[in-house]
């Protein structure tokens, strides 16, 4: 039923709007259809692509896919065509709906090509011959070449990176909003390269200059826990820049050996530390053509590899937001502090104005003490100090270049003059991914919840998923990503960010298939193949791929994912059980035994439940994929694992060994237990949280899933008295004492204000945010199906509880949004529920405490509408088949 033609909008090539200096392989692009606000059930039945390298119209076409019948709108693979290094294409969609009815060509969208080979580099590395070590300063160096250009510019292109981490300049103006680039992969195997419009910022007929500042990053910098870990010495850059003219010649000015380098006046940076910047020592002008560098030295070029060279491919990092500070603190230690009402990622940005020589310095922590002071023990090493030595010529603004910082309190250790809160601004930085869902209730602890999770998200969602980016760890951790992996995906579109990561998961698991604990891995080679977190090969792809229905992360992830169940199969002399090797267990669980990090649950219980799951998974993936002999080989190993389980750790009589919360869990969230047992297993998790009040005694590898068991096996209620209580251990206990992210414990503030510990106790550690995934799929209902997942078809199923009486959730999918909202009158006894279900999509509904008779949908009766024959009646719900629209219901409460 529709009331207007379709249109096609909102066009992207790989999860990309319009990128450049993108690597063609596997070509997919994605569109969303438009059928006015009061259509109902429209299904694109074919669609049609053009793509065109001629920006004046698509008359000479370089593919076309004809008019294909296919419902598919969201990464359609591109006609097969071609695709050179450094080139710019046109693509346009067109569609046509059930009657046959046809849209309009779309507006054209593009993609261009980076360097896609090694021979397309002409550039040579270059480095200004320092190494970073010993005591002192650590200055981050300056690069620059001067050119003239022609007078008829037609667009100009620059393909940079760097070992370390860069910032570009073009005639004295910053090149791009990027930061922190190129970002950190597998720097062994794999370095993004970045591309840059800079045709805007050429001077026509004129010298030019480019500038390159380098700072030490991931690549060259203190990463790890020893004092002295750094994974490479040098810092160098590498950069193209290809200037095309209207005569349709090309000129290429590169780094080689007649580029100069000095010092820059940032002394001192690292991811850890923070940064040391005197602007004294400042190359006034350095990036602008009539700079006169006399005084700077010749570089060295080095012969690193161009073969690892990779488009971008991650989204870039970038300043997300701007934060203004709520309040300035004297604490009773007599110390100026700045509230910036928020723990966040990134860094601050302040004025100032003295006298040359008088420096800022700032420290930066999460939380204040019992007594009210500024608190850093929980950084361990990390620094987390700013230092800015002023020049003295008036207002100064400052903001750090190279550096990042995990923080709410800011302590002013020196600032000349008063402190006025409108001269600091709080710069929030993480992967700039689109903001894609949100959940909101009647319980406003339940709304700060949420936000907590979506700030974790922020704050360690930085180029990779890090577990922490306050002390001196925030590395990759796989077992926090892997438990995440799903509630990231609502929040934020993730799909890019994941991918790249991915790639690292790949290229750093070993021979043997083991994949180390963090990924880029900083750590030891023996330092791999824990339970739980190595099994992120295998949960994260699927995670990704349910969520977007992109089978690219199976295409690109399967041999990995298979190569981790067989190395698993591997250990020990029992291929059905995982009971060798050293595993994190149910880290940071509350039944863990005095002085242990790791829960009681039994480790070959945890090592055998996620072996199953992940074997499980693997021939999920090879039957999305195709191949039903790897399906079969897998479901039968799965089938195999699951009775061993049994026979290990279930009693004849249905009672689960090692009876902890976190063993029960597992136990029912991957199906380990017979059918005729589960109730049982259930049954003994309920009892267990009521001889604790129900209050939890899960560590980082129950709690994901146990809101999520409860609501499958009945105990929706208990779950929802779980996710509300205020009181240690709970989620809403560091609400209830102002925690504006998730922290690493669940008292990582004690009730006296006293600290779970020192050494480890972030206040900004996402994993335990998974409740999330409970929220908006169960509590919210928005959900997508695994047989047409990416939400092409959504399952919209509400679970209401006593505890709220409305809530609200929305998902930007690829194909629009996917809307749920529920109201419950108690006092009238009546329900509400409105859904909106995108073009080109179905849903599967029901409506809690329902009758069919008692429904009506916009205010006319249920029964004998259009939607009667797509009714039924299970129990206390009705459930309906819909299509695309957008529907509301109302009925009497029935229980």
């Amino acid at each position: 039923m529709t009331n207007q033609p379709l249109h096609v909008h909102s066009l992207q090539f790989n999860y990309k709007t319009n990128p450049i200096g993108i690597s063609p392989e596997l070509p997919r692009v994605s569109w969303k259809l438009g059928a006015g606000p009061n259509s109902r059930d429209v299904v694109q039945t074919a669609y049609q692509i053009q793509v065109t390298a001629n920006d004046e119209g698509f008359e000479q076409l370089l593919a076309d896919s004809g008019k294909v019948n296919s419902d598919q709108s969201v990464l359609v693979k591109v006609p097969a065509f071609k695709a050179d290094s450094r080139t710019r294409y046109y693509y346009r969609v067109k569609a046509w709906d059930g009657s046959e009815l046809e849209s309009q060509w779309s507006e054209p969208a593009f993609f261009e090509t980076g360097l896609l080979q090694e021979s397309d580099w002409e550039a040579a590395w270059i480095t200004n011959g320092t190494s970073p070590g010993g005591e002192g300063w650590n200055p981050s160096p300056l690069f620059r070449q001067t050119a003239k250009l022609g007078a008829q510019i037609k667009s100009a292109r620059i393909y940079a990176t760097a070992h370390g981490v860069y910032e570009l300049y073009l005639n004295g103006t910053r090149v791009g909003s990027d930061v922190l680039a190129p970002g950190w992969t597998d720097y062994k195997t794999r370095l993004q390269v970045q591309t840059y419009d800079v045709t805007n910022l050429l001077l026509a007929g004129a010298d030019n200059a480019i500038g390159i500042h380098v700072g030490s990053g991931w690549y060259a910098g203190r990463i790890g826990w020893m004092d002295d870990y750094r994974l490479n010495r040098d810092r160098a850059a590498l950069l193209q820049l290809h200037v095309n003219y209207e005569d349709g010649s090309e000129e290429v000015i590169k780094t080689d050996s007649t580029w100069r380098t000095i010092d820059g006046p940032v002394r001192l940076s690292e991811i850890y530390d923070g940064e040391h910047y005197d602007a004294r020592l400042e190359k006034k002008d350095w990036s602008v053509a009539d700079y006169d560098d006399a005084e700077w030295n010749a570089v060295e070029t080095c012969t690193h590899s161009k073969a690892i060279l990779v488009a971008q491919e991650n989204l870039p990092t970038r300043i997300v937001r701007e934060l203004k500070p709520i309040e300035v603190i004297l604490t009773p230690a007599g110390e100026t502090v700045i509230d910036m009402g928020q723990n966040m990622v990134g860094w601050v940005r302040f004025n100032v104005t003295g006298q040359a020589g008088q420096m800022v310095s700032l420290l930066h922590a999460e939380v204040l003490d019992a007594e009210g002071n500024f608190y850093t023990d929980n950084l361990r090493s990390a620094k987390q100090r700013v230092e800015y030595v002023l020049k003295g010529e008036g207002k100064e603004t400052y903001e750090p270049y190279f550096s990042f910082q995990g923080f709410r309190f800011i302590k002013l250790d020196s600032y000349p003059g008063e402190v006025d809160l409108e001269n600091f601004t709080g710069c929030v930085v993480h992967t700039d991914m689109e903001l894609t869902g949100t959940f909101s209730c009647s319980d406003d602890r339940l709304n700060q919840l949420q936000h907590n999770i979506e700030w974790g998200q922020r704050g360690n969602f930085l180029d990779v998923p890090t577990d922490c980016p306050q002390r001196d760890e925030r590395l990759g951790w796989t077992g926090d990503a892997q438990a995440f992996a799903r509630t990231a995906a609502f929040n934020m579109n993730v799909a890019s960010f994941f991918q790249k990561w991915l790639r690292d998961v790949k290229s750093e698991q070993n021979e043997e298939g083991g994949i180390p604990f963090v990924i880029p891995n900083v750590l030891k080679p023996t330092d791999h193949s824990s339970s739980a977190w190595g099994d992120a090969a295998v949960i994260c792809p699927w995670v990704n791929y349910i969520s977007y229905g992109d089978d690219r992360f199976l295409i690109e992830q399967y041999e990995s994912m298979r190569a981790w169940v067989e190395y698993i199969r591997k250990q020990g002399d029992n291929e059905l059980l995982w009971n060798t090797g050293f595993h994190f267990g149910d880290w940071l669980g509350l039944d863990a035994h005095e002085g242990s990090y790791v829960g009681s649950t039994p480790q070959d219980l945890i090592a055998t439940a996620f072996y199953a799951y992940s074997t499980g998974l693997v021939a999920k993936a090879a039957e999305a994929l195709g191949n039903e002999g790897e399906a079969a080989k897998y479901k039968e190993l799965h089938s195999r694992i699951v009775g061993e389980f049994q026979r290990e750790f279930i009693t004849p009589s249905g009672r689960l060994i090692g009876s902890t919360q976190t063993g029960y869990v597992l136990t029912l969230m991957f199906d380990l237990a017979k059918l005729e047992d589960r109730e049982k297993v259930a049954k003994q998790l309920v009892k267990d949280l009521e001889k604790r009040g129900i209050h939890l005694s899960t560590g980082f590898v129950g709690t994901p899933y146990l809101c999520l068991v409860l609501s499958r096996f009945g105990y929706h209620d208990v779950a929802g008295k779980l996710v509300q209580q205020e009181d240690y251990p709970s989620w809403l206990y560091a609400v209830k004492k102002g925690a504006t992210t998730i922290w690493e414990h669940w008292d990582g503030i004690k009730e006296d204000g006293s600290f779970w510990s020192a050494d480890m106790n972030s206040f900004n550690h996402y994993a335990y945010g998974a409740v999330g995934e409970w929220l908006y799929r169960i509590a919210g209902g928005v959900d997508t199906s695994e047989d047409r997942p990416g939400y092409k078809h959504a399952i919209l199923a509400p679970k209401p509880w006593d505890g709220i009486s409305f809530a609200r959730t929305t998902h930007q999918s690829q194909y629009g949004e996917v809307a749920l909202e529920w109201h419950r009158d108690d006092a009238a006894g009546t329900m509400k529920v409105e859904l909106t279900i995108p073009t080109n999509t179905t849903a599967s509904v029901e409506l809690p405490y329902a009758q069919l008779s008692d429904v009506q949908e916009s205010g006319a009766p249920l029964v004998g509408s259009s939607l009667a024959d797509v009714s039924s009646q299970a129990g206390s719900e009705v459930r309906l088949e819909l299509g695309s629209g957008n529907y509301r219901f109302e009925y009497a409460i029935t229980r």
